[in-house]
């Protein structure tokens, strides 16, 4: 087996239109400012693509990075990104995902692979470490993804598949790596416009080694120490997963109910990831290499499958009105096997839902009842009578039958299960994520609601805590390692550890800038440096952070983004949840002006020509 020390630096370009297959070599300076998976990703496809490219289009691209540690063995590092131009927000799209196909790919001595074009017939994808071979992928059009996954996923050959979803051009189709998912923005239906039916990387030709392996070593014990004594890494999250969110969001009044009209139910019990434990007798499921370990699989309706996720059971499950966990897990499953993103397919049908009460459509799917929701999903992902209309999403369906107050979505994409309401400072990055409404952005319904840092119903300070948080998040996208990592590897050195925590949540919250300074994130900028012999600063680490979302934003204002795109549904700037004594509601227009002077964006929320010139964009 030969060494790959760092990276490899090797991108395979493939047009599946004409066939050619080109090798790209990243350099040492675009490492640098860049740094790799998403960054790298959406560097690559600032380069090549067209602004006002169509989404379903022969002309757009999909990226798929491997991160800086895969392969490393570095805690939490099994994990790949892909950014693509999406059918659904008509937007950069980039998501991450914890299967097995990128440790395939970077072990097969890739760094990177890019599509574009559109194949002549359906296809199949091989990738090796020569190149890339074209395949027949007739016999799996029609498929669901596990009788896919069935036949690629042998040995060392590990795949990227797209269901019947992506086939028909759902646009918030997704696409499976083994039992993981890169879930938003329709990158699902972005391949099947290609007629991609797949990927399969066929890995272990190469082993991966950081250029300083005893400080890399020395830096994962300490990262591994990290995990495994924090609260929410390794005891709720390890312990239930995600699910463990449900209890604290209902408590906080942030948990959607019935399309976010409330915040709170009192069933919810019946959905707490204790309860889930306790009663579906849940086990281990995660990714690999991983250290906080919160996937979990467990028995739902006496069959054993993938536990939900806390998006899942919000998306589908309380934001219908149903307090069921063997229904969810089934029409979680049911979703994984179809293709189709849990989040944006229970967003829409909960707009379907308020609509139908309120006469603006006919249908027979009201909340609390289940009757209806499977035909419903299976509707959409075959395009069938009006879940042809429910695969385009609840922007669409708002604008054609109106209830736009009501439509729950930012730029297209529906939200995810936190109210902002409850956390002011998860409303403004929800606002200005630039996918849309991205919890992954910023996440900062942790330090407003689970670690009780940040007061969750002031507006102060909170433009400063989005902008640190969406850079930081920029690199850890781009190393790659899982986000959930943040809880421990900021709060558990030394200054986090040891500083009171009445004293350091009155720092976050009256003194962001002197908190933000003193935040210590040098695991993230260590792992990199050792990783890659590529020597970062913590500003510089930073730094390319902020390039990267800048670079991103900047992509999206060329499709014609703007300050009037950054905004939240009426309901949550205008109407308070039902549960909520003091009927809170979102400042968003105030957080947003402090959040685009902190940017360095202009009154309509485009990147100045002179920042961008100063981060080296331009």
């Amino acid at each position: 087996m030969s060494k790959i020390v760092g990276c490899s630096n090797k991108i395979l370009e493939v047009d599946l239109q004409s066939k050619i297959v080109t090798i790209y070599t990243v350099t040492k300076e675009l490492r640098r400012q860049y740094l790799g998976a998403k960054g790298l990703g959406i560097k690559l496809l600032y380069d090549r693509m067209i602004p006002g490219t169509d989404p379903l289009g022969p002309d757009n691209y999909i990226a798929f990075m491997p991160g800086i540690l895969m392969g490393t063995g570095a805690p939490c590092s099994g994990r790949f990104e892909a950014i693509t131009k999406s059918p659904l927000t008509g937007i950069m799209a980039a998501s991450s995902c914890g299967g097995p196909f990128g440790m395939a790919l970077k072990t097969a001595g890739w760094d990177g692979l890019i599509i574009t074009g559109r194949a002549d017939t359906p296809t199949i994808l091989d990738i090796t470490d020569q190149g890339a071979e074209f395949k027949d992928g007739a016999p799996f059009w029609g498929q669901q993804i596990p009788e896919v996954q069935a036949v690629l996923d042998i040995k060392k050959s590990k795949s990227l598949v797209i269901g019947p979803a992506g086939e028909n051009g759902v646009l918030f189709a997704n696409l499976a790596s083994g039992h993981r998912f890169l879930g938003r923005g329709g990158i699902g239906a972005v391949m099947g416009s290609k007629n991609l039916k797949g990927i399969v990387a066929t890995g272990g030709s190469f082993s991966i080694r950081p250029h300083d392996p005893v400080k890399f070593k020395k830096l994962c014990k300490t990262a591994t120490q990290y995990i495994n004594r924090n609260p929410l890494s390794a005891d709720k999250y390890r312990n239930y997963g995600t699910s463990a969110n449900v209890e604290p969001c209902n408590r906080a009044i942030i948990l959607p109910v019935n399309n976010f009209q409330d915040g709170q139910h009192e069933s919810a019990v019946q959905v707490f990831g204790e309860t889930m434990a306790r009663d579906h007798d849940t086990s281990h499921h995660t990714c690999k290499p991983c250290t906080i370990r919160c996937g979990h699989k467990g028995m739902f309706a006496d069959k054993e499958m993938s536990a939900p996720e806390y998006e899942t059971i919000g998306l589908l499950g309380t934001s219908l009105g149903i307090f069921d966990l063997d229904l969810i897990a089934l029409w979680n499953r049911l979703c994984g096997r179809l293709g189709i993103d849990t989040i944006s397919a229970g967003g829409t049908l909960a707009w379907v839902m308020e609509a139908t009460e309120k006469g603006l459509v006919k249908s027979e799917l009201a909340f609390g009842q289940a009757a209806g929701i499977e035909q419903a999903l299976e509707d959409m992902a075959f395009m069938r009578g009006f879940g042809a209309e429910m695969a385009m999403g609840s922007r669409f369906l708002s604008e054609k039958y109106r209830g736009k107050e009501f439509a729950i979505h930012v730029k297209g994409l529906e939200m995810a299960a936190y109210d902002p309401r409850g956390s002011f400072g998860q409303g403004l990055a929800y606002a200005v994520a630039n996918r849309g409404a991205c919890h992954l952005s910023a996440y900062m319904v942790a330090q407003e609601v689970y670690l009780d840092l940040l007061k969750p119903d002031s507006a102060f300070g909170k433009a400063k805590w989005v902008k640190f948080f969406e850079d930081l998040t920029c690199c850890i996208n781009s190393l790659q390692t899982c986000q959930f990592t943040m809880f421990a590897f900021l709060l558990e050195p030394p200054l986090s550890q040891y500083t009171p925590k009445p004293l350091l949540a009155t720092l976050m919250q009256y003194l962001p800038d002197l908190a933000i300074q003193l935040i210590d994130v040098s695991l993230y900028q260590g792992l990199w440096n050792a990783a890659t012999g590529i020597h970062l600063s913590k500003q510089a680490f930073l730094r390319a952070g902020e390039r990267i979302h800048v670079l991103e934003r900047l992509m999206n204002t060329r499709e014609g983004i703007d300050s009037r795109d950054d905004a939240l549904p009426l309901r949550l700037v205008a109407r308070g949840r039902a549960s909520d004594i003091k009927k809170r509601v979102v400042p968003l227009e105030k957080m947003k002006l402090q959040y685009y002077r902190t940017r360095k964006y202009d009154e309509k929320g485009i990147p100045k020509e002179t920042h961008l010139k100063k981060l080296g964009i331009l």
